[in-house]
């Protein structure tokens, strides 16, 4: 048997067990990728994290849920980068270039003596039309069709990892949600794996400018997602490509986690850029605990 040391942080929030959980391990390169699997449902989180050296760039993270390999997290990259930073373990610029499978990207930590800022670029954001029904779509996560807001669209939103976004009238709909995962990919027949992100422009917070919820695909293994970076990150694209089209540049204030007992926030700048938008996702982590796991 192997003993493998686990490190918990909650990203996305700047309190213990109030963001997104994620776990982190140091030595990735000690596992196959059956073990890192095996690891990542062990552990139980929407993701885990494992870390290697990189010849492309200052290190090499790899994301593993409970029942796949992603090619990136938006979480679970802030939690190892606040993880690294805090334990010293990061090369002393600010800076960074990240090696992951949706690329090599480039990471700024900015550091006082109260807080660690992590912000990183999303890739080039895409959209395609979902063409099913809403009336399914609804259904699929215990609302009703009227539910969906009919004065924006419907798509399909990837800056990383594809999701559905859902536009939602008013934050008594969120109360409702409860997905049926496992129909959703007889739903999302352009993007069988995709994973559905409902949101609204009404939140809780004054300052926060939109509120959202998002439900995992079920080949993740899990179901749903606390405070969702990536997902975060499309939002702000989507904001700008259907909201606000006129602005050059938009800073946008995320919440995500309350109907969860969560409290998680991610800032996205969206900058245009010719004919596309540049997406950044910025936010903290939180230390909760580590632990030792058996495989």
């Amino acid at each position: 048997m192997k003993k493998v040391k686990v490190y918990h942080y909650d990203a996305f929030s700047s309190q213990p067990n109030k963001g997104n959980p994620a776990g982190f391990v140091l030595n990735g390169e000690d596992f196959t990728e059956e073990e890192m699997v095996q690891i990542a449902a062990k552990v139980g989180f929407n993701e885990t994290t494992f870390l290697y050296p990189s010849n492309v760039a200052d290190l090499r993270l790899r994301y593993f849920t409970p029942g796949h390999e992603m090619n990136l997290c938006g979480h679970a990259t802030m939690a190892s980068i606040y993880a690294l930073k805090t334990m010293d373990l990061l090369p002393q610029k600010d800076h960074l270039m990240i090696e992951t499978k949706a690329g090599v990207l480039p990471i700024k930590v900015l550091s006082n003596n109260e807080d660690v800022q992590i912000s990183m670029k999303q890739a080039t954001p895409q959209f395609i039309e979902f063409k099913g029904s809403h009336d399914d779509l609804a259904k699929s996560i215990n609302i009703d069709a009227k539910d969906i807001a009919n004065d924006l669209p419907v798509v399909y939103g990837s800056t990383g990892i594809w999701t559905l976004l859902v536009p939602i009238k008013n934050l008594e709909a969120f109360h409702k949600m409860k997905p049926t995962n496992k129909l959703f990919p007889t739903i999302l027949k352009e993007m069988p794996k995709a994973s559905i992100h409902p949101f609204s422009l009404e939140t809780y917070d004054h300052t926060a400018d939109m509120h959202a919820r998002h439900f995992s695909s079920p080949y993740s293994g899990t179901i749903e997602d606390p405070v969702t970076g990536t997902a975060s990150g499309v939002m702000g694209a989507y904001y700008a490509r259907y909201i606000d089209k006129l602005s050059d540049q938009l800073d946008l204030l995320v919440e995500q986690g309350q109907e969860m007992d969560k409290d998680g926030r991610v800032h996205v700048t969206v900058t245009k850029k010719q004919d596309s938008h540049e997406v950044e996702i910025t936010g903290t982590a939180r230390f909760v605990n580590e632990f030792d796991l058996f495989i």
